[in-house]
């Protein structure tokens, strides 16, 4: 492709403004408006160029955009027509089970599905407890991140490589790295909230235990949508059957569903808007850098998995982690055509340094509030709710002292 390396610029500047916005332009960036203003203008010059220069790549980048979204919004309708309510018992164990639930469903309605379908039960049920500071961030750590990394539902990044080639159950080979994680982080939140629970008073406790409510499930007709939703990507449907079937089973939820469940799911189509607004500027502004990295990213060096890892990871906690997947997949495959290393190739990439990049993009997208959509989300609902909640910098710091030993010991064991 004949496009100039500046091309390559507005794919870096709209990532840096979606990390940083929300931070120094909150009112502004709320609008969706502005966000596709943005975006257009962004986009519009790199569209032009592509158009002319390689319409091929345009087409295919318009198809794969639209396969992305229709599952996304398959997944975030249908999952927002699902309520849980009730009011259990603020326990270390059962707050344990919590997190375990959301990092198992997490991989079959995605992680913005189980985070908005469970945080609320969660909240609700340590409502009457006090210290409890530490809840919303380990269940965006597990729930809305690193628990969604065994399917290609379960995070964006690895719909995207699904997308590209990677089979769908290739993903479950994730399972070690996604045990190890999941269980080493569910232990350091019993044991902290079990010093937590011992510090509630007596009479918390009680109210606790008094305003207990069994859960209850509604909206079940969609859970019967989202199976059909999860049965046509693990069978593959070719295109464009797929996006049809996608697209029948979002109206369906639309149609099915009780307004009361979305109401009071507090349930509106703001973020789906706004994922689609940006992705289609990302997805356009990155196709020049994507045919830049996939024919020269062997010339930078990288060729092994613990640094696709770190690599890919560092980015992800700072721009989204989506097109960061991208970026590095098409990296890796300039990296697996250039080296003849031995090792299983999958969908162009070597199996070790796809494994490397799909677990940076999910597992670290945990690091900061921007690094994965429903990061921000759950702080929100949290501090709706009434829960303490950390700022960006203190959140920065819970994940550092916690996540990143973790990331480092998965290094040795999994990508050193």
């Amino acid at each position: 492709m004949n496009i100039p390396v500046w091309t390559c610029t507005p794919f870096a500047v709209l990532l840096l403004l979606i990390a940083i916005m929300p931070l120094a332009a909150p009112h502004f960036w709320e609008k969706n408006r502005n966000k596709a203003i943005i975006s257009f203008a962004l986009s519009f010059p790199v569209l032009v160029l592509t158009l002319f220069e390689a319409p091929h790549l345009l087409i295919h980048t318009a198809g794969e955009y639209i396969s992305f979204m229709l599952l996304l919004a398959s997944l975030f309708v249908i999952s927002g027509g699902v309520q849980v309510r009730g009011d259990l018992r603020g326990t270390p164990a059962i707050n344990s089970a919590f997190l375990l639930i959301g990092a198992v469903i997490s991989n079959l309605i995605g992680t913005t599905g189980a985070s908005m379908l469970l945080i609320r039960p969660v909240l609700k049920t340590n409502s009457e407890r006090r210290h409890t500071f530490h809840i919303p961030i380990f269940f965006i750590f597990i729930v809305s991140n690193i628990g969604g990394s065994l399917t290609p539902i379960g995070d964006p990044p690895l719909l995207l490589g699904y997308l590209r080639g990677v089979p769908f159950e290739w993903t479950f080979k994730l399972f070690p790295q996604w045990l190890t994680a999941v269980g080493i982080l569910i232990l350091i939140f019993f044991i902290w909230d079990t010093f937590s629970y011992a510090k509630e008073t007596p009479a918390a406790i009680l109210r606790d235990i008094r305003l207990q409510e069994p859960l209850s499930l509604s909206g079940r007709r969609n859970l019967i949508l989202l199976i059909a939703v999860v049965l046509t990507i693990f069978f593959q449907v070719p295109a464009p059957f797929r996006e049809l079937v996608l697209l029948a089973m979002t109206l369906l939820s639309v149609l099915l569903t009780r307004k009361a469940i979305r109401t009071g799911n507090r349930f509106t189509y703001y973020p789906i808007i706004e994922v689609a607004i940006l992705f289609a500027g990302i997805f356009i502004t990155m196709v020049p850098l994507l045919d830049l990295l996939h024919t020269k990213g062997a010339a930078l060096g990288l060729t092994r998995p613990w640094q696709f890892f770190w690599l890919t990871g560092g980015l992800s906690s700072f721009l989204d982690n989506a097109p960061t997947y991208v970026a590095l997949f098409s990296m890796a495959q300039s990296v697996t055509d250039s080296a003849n290393l031995p090792g299983a190739v999958i969908a162009g990439v070597r199996e070790d340094l796809l494994l490397a990049i799909s677990c940076g993009a999910v597992f670290m997208g945990a690091n900061t509030y921007i690094g994965n959509g429903p990061n921000f989300m759950v702080k929100s609902i949290a501090e709706e709710q009434g829960f303490k909640v950390p700022h960006f910098f203190e959140y920065m710091f819970f994940s550092a002292i916690i996540l990143v030993p973790l990331f480092i010991l998965l290094t040795f064991i999994f990508f050193a």
